[in-house]
């Protein structure tokens, strides 16, 4: 029996929100594309939180689009309620944050995918990878047939021997009831990749008709909507919105779950992966936080033309019968019907250590990975590496420089560092505090950071990249002309200070000055600045920013010189840091294992101290003058 053969140059496996990113990247770099899914129904399904973006995870939506991706003009044509988060706070929190319609947002998708030049959609289970002399050749089906490829690219999400599990109940089965893929782990292990198992968990979905919302609170959208995409007109997207809900658990709440924590597959150890800290069942917030009287649920709906309601906060592994018990006590639930029982699902993942920064397997050339198969959580940290997994799997078959984002450039740089530098024990979540340099990476300034890196790989087009450049120019132009600008003491001036509590100017000021003032900003002086030019409401926006935290921000950049100063540092690859005298035996050990890219790399290894890099840079300077 003869097999089916095809040759392409990139595989990409998967068609979650990682595999999207990394086939959509390769096809429009021109790139003969495949990208395998377990059912093209499933195409960039949300198997769980109806919504895109969130605290910190908007800035990752942001940096996607900038760099040429397409999660960002999905979820502008598909959401149906749009909120930006925390705006009480400062600039650098800010985070856009969309409910979708689910079904929307994967059909969407899929129309994307399935009419995107050099791109075949293909629905088959790859069983196993094709390696010979340490290079990727390519990939098998389950059917026999081999698909030969220069690079491949794994998103398996949470496919992998997949195992849903509630209470009693233990059947293996991906999301939603879809297929499991049970073959390419032992592949994986054959070829020497280290695999490990993670697991995550869902909420029940309930019928919308059996909840008593006058029991909640009303949660809406905003009245102005801001894009995602930089490239979506915001005319466009200003809509009617639907209401998401709040409500909370309470005492009754957390007495069933306490009672029944015998019943738990988390507690009975039938659960053997590990869960995500950051996003717990509630059963787990309910051990973990034993002070806590309540805890918030979230109650959003799936999408316009369904009545599935998502409870958000309350993701549970417990027996139906406890399900039912638990949310029943929650106000405004106490009828509640259940569509789809709350379920936790294991799969196999592999340590992140394995990849370098391009997530590319340092044990095999040409392999690349991205999203949960590399032990992260999240639509949008899967959706992030997808595309950088698919420009670097792009570039390598090109044989182009690739490309690597550090922690000062982007809060993709600080989500793929920390995964291929940081030992991690459960499923990696973005949050702002994780970076350092937080105040440079805001959401807003997203297209102004990356965008040339979108523009050097091929993805952003010169007419998208003029456009920033011109947006660049007239910040720059503007934020000088407002520090030039002098404001005096008139009338007019006086009237407006005082109807903003601020204080009384006795000597002139420039409007800059102003700007800086907490209670004032740039729109606010729009009436005493007499020649302000027409600009476009996101020029106006990093004008006050750039003016109001011009102190803080320089201060940052001076950090980032220092950063950089240890990224530029690059290790050889053929450094034996088992000849370094003076190094301790815990850092050889781990500097062997990682083979970090520079010295800044090597500064964040756990187990590596200030004192070894001392050494290092020491041996590295005889190194180079050896090689002289």
């Amino acid at each position: 029996m003869k097999n089916l053969c095809e040759t392409y140059d990139v595989v990409v496996v998967g068609a979650g929100h990682a595999g999207c990113e990394a086939a959509l990247a390769c096809a429009r770099l021109g790139l003969n594309t495949i990208c395998f899914t377990v059912s093209c129904e499933s195409i960039a399904m949300m198997p769980c939180n109806p919504n895109i973006g969130g605290s910190s995870k908007g800035h990752l939506v942001r940096e996607i689009d900038a760099l040429g991706g397409e999660m960002g003009k999905n979820i502008d044509a598909t959401f149906i309620q749009s909120k930006m988060l925390n705006k009480s706070k400062g600039p650098a929190v800010h985070s856009l944050r969309a409910q979708a319609d689910k079904s929307d947002y994967s059909h969407r998708m899929r129309k994307i995918m399935e009419n995107t030049d050099n791109l075949l959609v293909r629905q088959a289970e790859v069983s196993e990878i094709i390696v010979e002399d340490g290079i990727i050749k390519g990939v098998k089906t389950v059917s026999g047939a081999s698909y030969f490829a220069k690079a491949v690219v794994l998103c398996t999400g949470v496919y992998l021997k997949a195992k849903c599990i509630f209470g009693d109940v233990s059947y293996e089965t991906g999301p939603n009831g879809l297929l499991p893929a049970n073959h390419l782990t032992q592949s994986l292990v054959d070829n020497g990749i280290e695999v490990r198992r993670f697991k995550t968990g869902t909420p029940a979905r309930v019928d919308k008709r059996s909840i008593d919302f006058s029991k909640m609170t009303e949660q809406f959208g905003d009245e102005r909507v801001v894009p995602f995409s930089f490239t979506t007109d915001p005319e466009t997207v200003q809509k009617d919105q639907v209401s998401c809900w709040l409500t909370y658990t309470n005492e009754e709440t957390h007495k069933i779950i306490r009672d029944n924590l015998d019943r738990s597959p988390l507690y009975a150890g039938v659960i053997h992966g590990t869960g995500p800290r950051y996003c717990p069942s509630i059963e787990d917030k309910v051990v973990r936080f034993a002070d806590k009287e309540r805890h918030q649920v979230f109650i959003e709906p799936e999408g316009l033309y369904t009545n599935e309601m998502y409870l958000g906060g309350m993701s549970s592994s417990m027996p139906e019968d406890v399900q039912y018990a638990m949310y029943r006590t929650v106000p405004g639930l106490e009828n509640v019907k259940i569509v789809r029982n709350a379920y936790a699902i294991e799969y196999d993942c592999i340590d992140a250590l394995q990849l370098k920064s391009t997530l590319e397997f340092k044990k095999i050339k040409g392999l690349f990975a991205g999203g949960q198969f590399n032990g992260s959580s999240g639509y949008e940290e899967a959706a992030a590496q997808g595309i950088i997994a698919g420009i670097n799997a792009a570039m390598y078959v090109k044989n182009e420089e690739p490309l690597i984002l550090d922690r000062s450039e982007a809060y993709i740089g600080v989500l793929i560092d920390d995964l291929v530098t940081k030992e991690s024990t459960e499923p990696y979540r973005m949050m702002t505090s994780r970076a350092e340099y937080r105040l440079i990476l805001r959401q807003d300034n997203a297209d102004l950071r990356l965008s040339k890196y979108g523009h050097r790989v091929g993805l952003i087009n010169d007419e998208r990249m003029a456009k920033v450049e011109l947006k660049e120019k007239q910040i720059a132009e503007e934020v000088e002309r407002v520090k030039s600008v002098n404001i005096g003491t008139g009338k007019e001036v006086l009237d407006l200070l005082e109807k903003y509590g601020s204080t009384e100017l006795k000597t002139g000021v420039t409007l800059a000055e102003l700007v800086k003032r907490p209670e004032l900003n740039y729109e606010i002086l729009a009436p005493i600045d007499k020649h302000r030019p027409e600009l476009a409401w996101d020029v106006a926006e990093q004008v006050n920013i750039n003016l109001k935290y011009e102190g803080y921000i320089e201060r940052q950049l001076r950090q980032v010189e220092h950063f950089k100063k240890l990224e530029s540092k690059i290790i050889p690859d053929d450094i034996d840091y088992n000849e370094i005298t003076g190094l301790r035996k815990e850092a050889m050990q781990k500097l062997n294992k990682m083979k970090p890219r520079s010295i800044g790399q090597a500064s964040r290894i756990s187990g590596v101290s200030p004192a070894d890099i001392s050494v290092l840079l020491v041996y590295m300077e005889q190194f180079r003058r050896k090689k002289m």
